[in-house]
């Protein structure tokens, strides 16, 4: 039950002004859009959660926490580096081409990096993918509703925060291993 809310808040809090978010939110009044965004969310979510259930038994104890520290460091990075498009003058009405970018994005975003390590570090990943899942429509859900207003808020100085957090997180995790 940790590793689900765990995953839900760390996804939820982790893709707050995310490029897929920023892009369903500027595309506010398509439902079609929100929908398709969701289920690439939940195929998003499952493969950062099986590869992390994949990798947590072949390694051991300090190996794990260091593949964890640089999933960290990784999401950090991104966070604070990458910020979203510019909005599209003439966006596509198509659901396929949304599809694919809107996976694309969140394949190599900083959410997808976070579940993958705690999916890594969890006795039970398998409640950690679904509380990504959780997390990561929630997120894209109140992206959408807000519609034109999400970009008002201050997402980008939220993003900076987190990044440095989980700069502070990976140095911590990665510190024992890197002593001996």
């Amino acid at each position: 039950m940790a590793g689900f809310l765990f995953a839900m808040l760390a996804l939820l809090a982790t893709g707050l002004g995310g490029r897929d978010q920023m892009l369903i939110a500027r595309l506010a009044p398509n439902g079609w859009a929100l929908c398709v965004a969701l289920l690439c969310t939940a195929l998003t979510c499952a493969l950062a959660g099986w590869a992390g259930q994949l990798v947590a038994p072949m390694i051991d104890g300090p190996t794990r926490m260091m593949l964890v520290a640089m999933a960290l460091g990784l999401a950090a990075l991104d966070l604070l580096i990458l910020r979203p498009a510019r909005k599209p003058l003439e966006p596509t009405q198509s659901l396929g081409a949304l599809g694919i970018v809107v996976l694309a994005f969140q394949l190599t975003d900083a959410a997808r990096l976070v579940l993958f390590a705690i999916a890594a570090a969890s006795p039970l990943p398998a409640a950690a993918l679904i509380g990504g899942m959780v997390g990561g429509g929630a997120g894209l859900t109140a992206a959408w509703l807000a519609g034109d207003e999400w970009e008002a808020q201050p997402l980008t100085l939220i993003r900076r925060v987190l990044g440095l957090v989980l700069i502070v997180l990976a140095a911590w995790l990665a510190y024992p291993v890197l002593a001996r």
